[in-house]
């Protein structure tokens, strides 16, 4: 039997409705934020699972939690695979799930086929990869890739005041596993990464399989405008320093500023806050977020540029200021493993197309380690970030089948 062939369709599908059950909302979804309570769960799960299979299991100092699956020999570089448990606030049951539960489903495809691979095949779940409570994103990958130092992301506070520091150490007393000792990051020979594609391309074009080529560079930045609280009742509009309505000004003419003809780049503003937030105030102090993606960074600098001028053109009468707080540049996959991602998908009989992502993902950090490549199944509709978010369990079967195969492949090289 191939290691393909051992991929359990219904296992696999059984172990999402498991884990979709932690931080499970009512509309179907997930709300499971990074090192919350309902993290620690997921992160249990996995290990007993891991366990019961005899793998080991172990984590970092910033909280990645691996399962290890070893090979004929012990100290070559392994090949990895995984993506994040970590969800939206209302989030989806196969976003960064699924890469970690193809990528355990491949561990145990591999035991049950028998199949002996020289490496050590490794299964990781990423810390705080969609940076909804703690930012950056993609950080237990970022820091594991030498990309952002361990000090400063520990004491990185939530929105809420919580520091990273405190919240992992919750989690880890929660959720143990063997601390791995120093800083986090171990040579790879490899690293391939399944994920849902959260686009509608697959799906509109009948295709399996995505093979991905590329990561779209992304940014994020913070806008804040100071004004002056005062009552909404007596305040003539005129003698206002109305911080909200600064930031409508400056939100307003960004979004004119990035509406491009081919629809290319990505521009949005996800979470806004308003000070003191009482109905019968005028706003003090407003902040807002903004997340703008594209393929190229000369791209993206020539917006941030405008996003500058746009602040400084459109706050008065309130001060106002813009900080970038995340810069990923585009990442290009290694067409080594793009073109075995490729070959096995024939093999496989599956349908496929090469794509870019558009979305950030671990594996734009863990490409300047080792060998990367990504493996893309369809959603319905193209939803994700959303509690409706969906899969069929074939195309999850599928997707886990192309992994194993080139697991296999890169841990005998």
């Amino acid at each position: 039997m191939s290691a393909a062939d051992a991929i359990r369709e219904d296992r696999l599908w059984q172990r999402h409705a498991d884990m979709a059950k932690l931080g499970g909302t009512p509309k179907g979804g997930v709300n499971r934020q990074a090192l919350s309570p309902e993290d620690a769960a997921a992160r249990n799960l996995l290990g007993s699972w891991a366990r019961a299979r005899g793998f080991s299991t172990f984590t970092d100092a910033i909280g990645n939690l691996f399962v290890r699956r070893e090979g004929s020999e012990p100290d070559a570089r392994p090949v990895m695979s995984g993506s994040h448990m970590d969800s939206q606030p209302t989030g989806g049951r196969f976003d960064g799930m699924y890469g970690v539960l193809a990528a355990f489903e491949a561990l145990e495809a591999l035991e049950d086929a028998g199949v002996k691979t020289k490496r050590p095949v490794v299964a990781v779940a990423w810390t705080n990869e969609e940076g909804s409570r703690f930012q950056p994103g993609a950080m237990g990958s970022a820091v594991f890739a030498g990309r952002n130092a361990l000090d400063a992301m520990l004491e990185v506070k939530d929105w809420k005041g919580v520091v990273l520091k405190d919240a992992l150490a919750e989690t880890l007393k929660a959720a143990p596993a063997p601390m791995r000792e120093g800083r986090p990051g171990f040579p790879l020979d490899g690293y391939v990464e399944a994920h849902i594609e959260q686009g509608p391309r697959l799906e509109n074009e009948g295709r399996t399989i995505g093979v991905v080529t590329a990561i779209q560079g992304s940014r994020r930045y913070i806008v804040t405008t100071e004004g002056e609280e005062a009552h909404a009742g007596t305040t003539p509009r005129a003698a206002r320093k109305d911080a909200f309505a600064a930031a409508v000004r400056i939100a307003q003419a960004m979004y004119e500023a990035t509406t491009d003809t081919d629809d290319t780049l990505r521009f949005t503003i996800g979470r806004v806050e308003v000070a003191p937030g009482s109905p019968n105030t005028v706003p003090g102090r407003t902040t807002f977020t903004i997340d703008m993606r594209h393929p190229n960074d000369a791209v993206l600098d020539a917006h941030e540029k405008k996003l500058k001028e746009i602040v400084a053109a459109q706050a008065a009468p309130c001060p106002a200021g813009i900080e970038r707080v995340v810069a990923v540049p585009p990442t290009n996959f290694d067409p080594v493993v793009v073109d075995l991602v490729r070959t096995k998908t024939r093999a496989l009989g599956l349908s496929n197309m090469d794509m870019p992502s558009g979305a950030g993902h671990d594996a734009m950090h863990i490409a300047n380690l080792c060998p990367t490549g990504m493996i893309f199944v369809p959603c319905e509709r193209g939803i994700s970030h959303n509690e409706i978010e969906n899969a069929t369990p074939q195309d999850l079967a599928a997707g886990a089948r192309v992994l194993v195969e080139v697991l296999a492949e890169l841990a005998n090289r």
